[in-house]
């Protein structure tokens, strides 16, 4: 029973580091390309959630999955047009400043719009109940949350992979002026990783929603964790990334298992090591400014 209740333990650290993985793939390909460190990341994904809880009294669920990342989407390309696209080349602590201060004024317009009691967020009927392999006995929702950022963890990089797309967002993070010499404009390239990035913020906020809360502070709590990750990762890598975000989520479950107190210090402690002995982060690259 006690591997059995460990290896519950794996799949849901497995999860966390699919939920974090969704929050900082998005933060650090719009730092790698835009040079501009997102603090209002964290407020896209509680605008995700509680769009979801609109939308799903209309659609369902599923219709709630696919439209509240896809209107954040929208809201990411206002952001970029009239907010970031003025603070390319400027100091970083100027759009550090403004990206935090539009995250506090998302926060106090949502408890304005749906007030400052938590909002309940449930399950749906269809993916209530248990998956059972002999012993092993684990949620139905939870495997599934976790199939979906398996899916779209493949999507994302194939996008930047094996597309034309890609190829210039790529390069763009590395060689930005070559690109320019080439003739090819990398601002419809950030508006774009702008718009996949705060979407990808949204659909975590729609998955976790059930499991993590709603309430207007949920994008400046989850925030902390989705920087670590980067940082532990390296920025401008995504498979830096995506061990960073696998490996908290699992150190923190494993932690959880054996000492309890230690869950959440985990991944503080995880990211002060790697960067005593890589201070780029685990897989860092080194990038230059998008200007």
């Amino acid at each position: 029973m006690a591997a059995v209740f460990l290896l519950e333990q794996i799949v849901n650290g497995l999860l966390v580091g699919g939920y974090y993985l969704l929050l900082a793939l998005g933060l650090s390909m719009i730092f790698s390309l835009g040079g501009v460190v997102n603090l209002a990341h964290g407020a896209f994904y509680a605008l995700g959630a509680y769009f979801a809880i609109e939308i799903t009294k209309y659609a369902g669920f599923g219709g709630a999955l696919v439209a509240s990342p896809l209107l954040v989407g929208l809201l990411g390309i206002l952001f970029e047009r009239f907010l970031l696209r003025r603070f390319y080349s400027a100091d970083p602590i100027i759009g550090l400043l403004l990206t935090f201060g539009l995250a506090m004024v998302v926060e106090q317009l949502i408890r304005m719009v749906w007030g400052a009691a938590p909002l309940p967020a449930s399950i749906p009927s269809a993916l209530r109940g248990n998956i059972t392999v002999g012993e092993f006995l684990y949620s139905r929702y939870r495997m599934t949350m976790l199939g979906v950022v398996v899916v779209v963890l493949i999507a994302i990089w194939l996008l930047l992979n094996k597309t034309a797309f890609g190829r210039v967002v790529r390069a763009g993070v590395q060689k930005p002026d070559m690109v320019a010499v080439l003739g090819i404009r990398l601002q419809p390239y950030m508006t774009a990783i702008v718009v996949i990035g705060v979407g990808l913020a949204a659909l975590a906020g729609v998955l976790f929603a059930p499991i993590a809360g709603v309430h207007p502070a949920m994008g400046a709590e989850i925030l902390t964790a989705a920087f670590v990750v980067v940082v532990i990762g390296g920025l401008g890598s995504f498979w830096g990334v995506v061990l960073a975000a696998v490996l908290v989520g699992v150190v923190r479950g494993v932690t959880i298992h054996f000492f309890p107190p230690a869950g959440e210090a985990s991944m503080y402690l995880l990211m002060m090591l790697v960067l005593l002995f890589r201070p780029r982060g685990l897989l860092g690259e080194r990038i230059e400014r998008f200007e």
